[in-house]
Order: structure tokens, then sequence, then C-alpha cells
């Protein structure tokens, strides 16, 4: 039974519930579900169901691609002036022996040693601040291009821009644009979290609000630079904070069409302020990706992090509305691992994970920032490897 035949015995199902089968029935008709359908749905609706809508979208979008990239990650720092009680990975100002600060040279040190990979992308981002500030990133942006001119520079987010612009006494939109003319190309999608003031005051209360943080996608967006958007899920809020954020999100992108993939991020207890708050099951990992990809009808894209919830649990993703699970990586970046993700010391081949694509029946796809093909591996035969080729995971994309 494919897809549509799937969908369509749902909707010939009597002793489904009504509310469900019109949610079914404007899936089918590529018709937008309201708010309170979405949280009807994290409050009634099976796996089975979800899964059943979800990779109907998916294939209508997509049919069985699903992507990933290569690229490698510069995380400049681990040390912030922020405290976001989730957060693993950083180290407050005061407690800054315990973590690193890059310069300029050392950052270009570490692009340099992919010189002679085949990257298409730069990711950058960790924590805030004040020296790394308008001109050290500018510097850096400018210094890129000069080495590499061909690399796109995917960099930093709504965060750390919201405190480089507010130093250097910015618009938002002025600084986007300085930003771009130095050889920015796109902006990852972290810091979002959860975006109402009920949630985000208890979880990240000191950087920038829900507004800041679209606000600066807006400009980005006036640029006509792409961006992606992020939700931190699993943790203290509700299931209307999740459709709430998303909302605004979906609301962004019938504005601007700026947006290219979404990412619901898990909320890992390790190591952390939270770590009295228990990890959801994997049933909703898949639950909440399915909701996604019905709710968030203006996206492209839906992307999943295969060291964030597992191989295993990234291949059965791509049946519940994920057609993008990140790329190739090696265990440089500590911001999962470090909070307890599955994958402690990640490192996969291309050859690994077009493998683990094609193990479950889907087209494994290479492709750039803007999801332009670069390799299509359908068909694609491997030489025998000589050693692994490993990247950097584009830690909050």
């Amino acid at each position: 039974m494919d897809t549509k035949q799937k969908l369509t015995f749902i909707l010939n199902d009597a002793d489904l519930a009504q509310e469900l089968k019109d949610i079914a029935l404007k899936v089918q008709n590529t018709e937008r579900i309201t708010f309170d359908e979405g949280v009807y749905l994290y409050e009634h609706a099976e796996l089975g169901f979800l899964g059943v809508l979800a990779n109907y979208i998916r294939e209508q979008k997509h049919g069985d691609r699903t992507y990933f990239n290569r690229n490698f990650h510069i995380e400049p720092t681990n040390v912030c002036v922020y405290t976001c009680n989730f957060c693993s990975y950083s180290r407050l100002i005061k407690n800054k022996e315990e973590g690193w600060e890059m310069s300029v040279d050392g950052m270009i040190d570490a692009l340099k040693k992919y010189d002679n990979e085949p990257v298409t992308e730069v990711h950058i981002t960790g924590g805030v601040v004040p020296k790394q500030n308008l001109d050290f990133y500018a510097e850096f942006f400018r210094r890129t291009k000069a080495h590499r001119p061909g690399l796109h520079i995917k960099a930093l987010t709504p965060v750390e821009y919201y405190y480089i612009f507010k130093k250097a006494k910015l618009s938002h939109y002025d600084g986007m644009r300085y930003m771009q003319e130095a050889g920015l190309d796109s902006m990852p999608g972290g810091g979002a979290e959860i975006f109402h003031p009920e949630i985000r005051e208890k979880i990240a209360n000191d950087k920038c609000n829900a507004e800041q943080w679209l606000d600066i996608h807006e400009q980005a967006h006036k640029l006509r630079m792409r961006t992606n958007a992020t939700m931190l899920y699993g943790h203290i809020e509700q299931f209307w904070h999740r459709v709430d954020h998303m909302e605004r999100l979906r609301q962004l992108q019938d504005k601007t069409g700026g947006f290219q993939a979404f990412i619901p991020l898990k909320f890992r207890n390790q190591n952390n302020q939270m770590d009295h708050v228990p990890e959801v099951s994997v049933i909703e990992d898949l639950r909440n990706y399915a909701i996604a990809r019905i709710y968030m009808d203006n996206f492209d894209h839906i992307k999943a992090y295969w060291a964030m919830i597992s191989r295993q649990t990234a291949q059965l993703s791509l049946n519940f509305g994920v057609d993008d699970i990140d790329g190739t990586l090696d265990d440089t970046t500590k911001i999962y691992s470090m909070a307890g993700a599955e994958e402690q010391t990640p490192g996969m081949s291309t050859k690994d994970l077009v493998n683990l694509i094609k193990q479950v029946h889907r087209q494994p796809i290479e492709r750039d920032t803007l999801y332009n093909v670069v390799t299509d591996y359908t068909d694609y035969v491997f030489d025998e490897e000589v050693k692994p080729q490993f990247y950097k995971l584009p830690v909050i994309n």
C-alpha cells in the first residue's frame, strides 16, 4: 500500500474521530491546518496516523529524496555572557578558564585544515563574548572569502547578532547588511528555543526575545539571505507552546519566504541546570517531527540531526516527515554530546551515511547549503575508501 492509499484508508476509517478525519482531508487537499488543530494533533493523534499524514506531505514535496551536506563547524568560543538553563555547552565569563576563545587567526587555521576536502559550507556558532564583536566576525568572513571564495559561510544566530549589533549601535537591518557585505551568505536557526515568554523567561531569560529573534531573520530575508529555524522541545513546555512557536515561524514565512528548513531540537538533560527534567521518548520525537511536517506547510524541509537522536531514530524519522538528516561529521563539536546525546563520539563517512539512507529505501542526495544537488548517490558505486572522510556537524542549523 503506497502513501496515497494509506491516506485514503484513513479517510474511510469509520472509527476515526471526525476531528482527525477533517485534518487528514485538509492534508489530502493541501490545505493549512489551524492552531487549534495543531494542538489537537499533539493531544489526540496516534503515531501511526501522524506518520501517514507527514509521510504523504514529505513524498508530495520530495518523493524519496533525503538530503545531507558536507560542511565543517567552527565554534569560536564556549564562553558566554548568557545563562541558559538547558545549555550543557557554554561556560560563563566568570568560569572562562573552563572554556576557550579563538582568535581570528585561530579560526582561519581551523578553516585551512579543510583546504583539500570537498566541503561546501563552513558553519559558525558558539557562545557570546564582548571581544568577538562586529569587526571580529567581519574580518573572519572577509579572510574566509579571500582564502576560499566558493565556500558558503553560514554563521551565527540572532542571539549572537543581537548582542553584536546592540554593542555596535546598529539596527538589525544595517548589521545584517554589514555582515553580508563582509561575506556572510546565510544564517542558521539556533537560539529560537521556545518563543512564548511564559517558557522563554524560565529557560533563557537574558538573551534576545522572540520578537528580536524573528526580526533579525526578517532583515536577513529582506537582504535575500536564506535562513533556518529551530525549536527546542521536550522540557517544561506544553503542547500549545510548541504550536505557538511554529505559528510565529509560519507567519513570518508567509511574509518573507526566506526560511529553508525547520529543525526540531530534542532537549537533552545531562550536565545542565535542567537535569531534573526527564527527556521525552522516541515516540514523542517521531510525533513531533510528524506534526511539524503537517503544521509547517510553507517550509520546504524538515531536518533531523542523526547525531542528536541516534542513527536508528534518524532512519525512522524519514517516515515521519523528515527529508534531511544533516551530514557526515566528526566528534570535535560537543554541544550534543555534552548534553547526553546517544552519539558521544559521532563520526560517519559519506558511504556510511548513504547506506543509512538506502537501508530505509530512500534516495540519498548530497546538497549544498541552498539545497542545490551536488551528487545523487542513488546509483553511486563507491570505490574502496582508504579512510573515512569526516566532517563537522552544523550544530544548530
